[in-house]
């Protein structure tokens, strides 16, 4: 193994290790904290839930063609992988679509948000999620099933992302292609529409506030919201909207692993570092874990 393949080995692992711990520790500290048993962080745990998925999905067998150099995996692991992959970043988009509303709700109708939001209805938000995401992740199995593969077998990326595993088709995929341009309406654009508009509402309300520090209060409690739907956006707009013409495939690996690796592992910092309630929480866990030793 070279020095640098040892470095990026080593880099992944700690990445991965810290995410899983990051994310399992606010999952926990949510389970256990009444202070935490709100919409807003049991919408978090799902979100932490869907990264451990999905950077456990990515992250072992990039470690594992790291230290190899050079790996296979089977047409169906490689389908799997990418189902995986599809469903939890679609899950991602409705879940912070559904947590752009309950801030809304929050900000914008606080005398109507405790009857509204109650715990059937997250339930559902996040069960209905998960069945569109899951459903919707398998179209594009569904349609690569559907092609021939006959010529090359070796997938330039540091994953089975759809557009590597199609290019080695020996099919027609024009079709393929279009239906899933068409899937990202509904699945990734529409999403970042209600979310745009669920903020400007946000925005215009926290600007009638006639204090400073009522309008900071209330940016306050969406801001790590908001940092996340930045990066989550922003990561994927880089990686599939931006023109790939004089693009290298290793600046398109770097942007591929953006958002299968880094947006998992920042997402737990942005909502401890910047969230007030759950740093307390944190505090007595720790106390707590004192006194019983």
């Amino acid at each position: 193994m070279s020095v640098f393949n040892l470095l990026l080995f080593t880099l992944v692992l700690i990445i991965y290790i810290v995410t899983i711990c990051g994310n399992c520790l606010i999952i926990i500290l949510i389970y256990y904290s009444k202070t935490l048993h709100s919409p807003m962080y049991f919408f978090l745990s799902q979100l932490s839930i869907s990264d451990i998925m999905l950077i456990t999905d990515i992250a072992p067998k990039m470690l594992d063609i790291v230290l190899h150099e050079r790996t296979s995996i089977s047409f169906s692991g490689c389908l799997i992988q990418l189902y995986v992959f599809g469903s939890t970043e679609a899950f991602e988009c409705f879940l912070l679509t559904v947590m752009s509303y309950d801030r809304y709700l929050a900000i914008c109708s606080p005398l109507h948000y405790v009857s509204i939001m109650k715990q059937t209805l997250c339930i559902q938000l996040v069960l209905v999620s998960w069945i569109f995401s899951c459903s919707s992740g398998l179209i594009p199995i569904l349609e690569i099933c559907q092609l021939e593969f006959c010529g090359p077998n070796v997938i330039d990326s540091i994953f089975c992302d759809f557009n590597p595993l199609v290019e080695l088709s020996c099919s027609d995929t024009s079709k393929v292609q279009m239906e899933m341009t068409l899937l990202c309406v509904p699945v990734l654009i529409f999403p970042f529409l209600v979310i745009v508009v669920s903020y400007i509402y946000i925005v215009l309300t926290i600007l009638k506030i006639s204090s400073f520090s009522g309008r900071l209060k209330s940016f306050s409690t969406c801001s790590s919201h908001l940092t996340v739907v930045f990066i989550f956006y922003g990561t994927l707009i880089a990686a599939y909207m931006i023109p790939k013409e004089g693009q290298s495939r290793t600046i398109s690996k770097m942007m591929s692993l953006l958002y299968t690796v880094f947006t998992p592992f920042v997402n737990p910092f942005i909502y401890s570092l910047r969230n007030k309630e759950i740093k307390d929480s944190l505090k007595i866990l720790y106390i707590n874990k004192r006194l019983v030793i």
